[in-house]
């Protein structure tokens, strides 16, 4: 496996200067000895100043947040990342890596979760190259190396988990957005590391229920919204309850039977869990008549 080489080639600016100068005094002097008939010296001026326009294409520029890769028939020499005009082997290939930080967005994909729901999943990635090297000789394009392993990563995650919790323990997609997130972000480290990417960010963008179940999944979901309001109106309701009769036996207001504690407790609950507001009724007669 390659491994990145910084290399630092020779300053540009003093060699196009000497490069542009004997290429100039190499045409001049095979001007001059074309005009004198001096064979002498018109063959090594062109020769020279050929020469000097060839070493001319070994310039090149780095800009910054760059790297050039620098390989030499095929072997590969080191990359350049300092900015400026650089000067190399005129036979050198220079291919540029961008280092800037990057998002990446998937596809809205459906897959199957972990209780064989069908879900529409997205995520965003941000990352960079750091390995230049890696980049470009380990994978044949890092940049859709990057977006196929994002998406087969995120298709691997929403297969594990459930869309929902419902009640249980496990790690749901909708509920437990900073684990999953933190799962999938190991997930494209572990997957993008051959290929000198470094993960700075990955997070789910887009999750719902695939729109052949959508409907089903929201009458469910609505369903158990209320349930739990209304466990917790029953529980607030007993509490209310306990209390009224505790006030009442301390107080010494009222002693109740059994059957009489049993009947103001039915009220209460009417009273406190009623959707509605109840109508008062008023009992002239006796319980036990």
């Amino acid at each position: 496996m390659l491994r990145e080489q910084t290399v630092k080639p020779a300053a540009g600016i003093p060699a196009l200067l000497l490069y542009l100068a004997v290429g100039v005094g190499g045409f001049v002097g095979f001007f001059f000895g074309m005009q004198s008939h001096n064979g002498w010296l018109a063959g090594p001026s062109l020769l020279v100043g050929t020469v000097a326009l060839l070493a001319l294409t070994g310039l090149f520029t780095v800009a910054p947040n760059e790297g050039k890769v620098l390989t030499l028939f095929g072997t590969y020499k080191g990359t350049v990342r300092e900015s400026g005009l650089w000067w190399t082997n005129p036979f050198m290939t220079k291919k540029g890596v961008s280092l800037r930080v990057r998002n990446f967005e998937t596809n809205k994909l459906k897959v199957n979760d972990a209780r064989s729901n069908p879900v529409e999943i997205g995520a965003i990635v941000v990352w960079r190259v750091t390995d230049t090297a890696e980049a470009i000789f380990e994978v044949n394009d890092y940049v859709q190396y990057v977006a196929v392993q994002s998406e087969a990563a995120l298709r691997a995650l929403a297969v594990a988990h459930p869309y929902d919790a419902h009640g249980s323990e496990d790690i749901a997609l909708s509920t437990h957005q900073e684990e999953v997130n933190k799962g999938l972000l190991q997930a494209l480290v572990d997957r993008l590391a051959k290929a000198g990417v470094e993960v700075i960010e990955a997070r789910i963008s887009h999750l719902a229920y695939a729109a052949e179940i959508a409907a089903a999944m929201l009458q469910r979901q609505q369903a158990s919204a209320i349930v739990a309001a209304r466990q917790t109106i029953v529980e607030g309701a007993v509490g209310m309850v306990e209390l009224a009769l505790a006030s009442l036996k301390a107080r010494d207001i009222v002693d109740l039977d059994g059957e009489r504690k049993a009947a103001m407790v039915s009220n209460l609950l009417v009273v406190l869990c009623s959707e509605r507001s109840t109508q008062p009724v008023v009992n002239t007669g006796s319980l036990y008549t």
